[in-house]
């Protein structure tokens, strides 16, 4: 599923316009985004945690060269599924 059929899906079982829930779905993710970036964390209960974790400098190899690389040190996005969420997969 792409960004434009989940907001149809979102229009249609809420009861919206594809205009009215195109915004919505946008502001979810700008919220989303910018509270990871500030250094929060978003927990849903029953869907699940988005949360940033720092993920250390290493070294590397280029592997067509053989060449040692630098892998700097960098903040990646998580998310781990709630029980609800692994409930409903399974």
């Amino acid at each position: 599923m792409n960004k434009n059929e989940l907001v149809t899906a979102v229009a249609e079982k809420a009861g919206l316009s594809k205009a009215d829930a195109s915004s919505a779905v946008d502001a979810v993710f700008e919220t989303i985004q910018s509270e990871l970036k500030s250094g929060g964390d978003i927990r849903l209960v029953g869907f699940g945690n988005f949360s940033v974790t720092r993920r250390e400098a290493t070294k590397g190899r280029n592997p067509s060269t053989g060449a040692e690389v630098d892998i700097p040190a960098r903040n990646v996005p998580k998310f781990t599924a709630g029980k609800g969420l692994k409930d409903a997969v399974n």
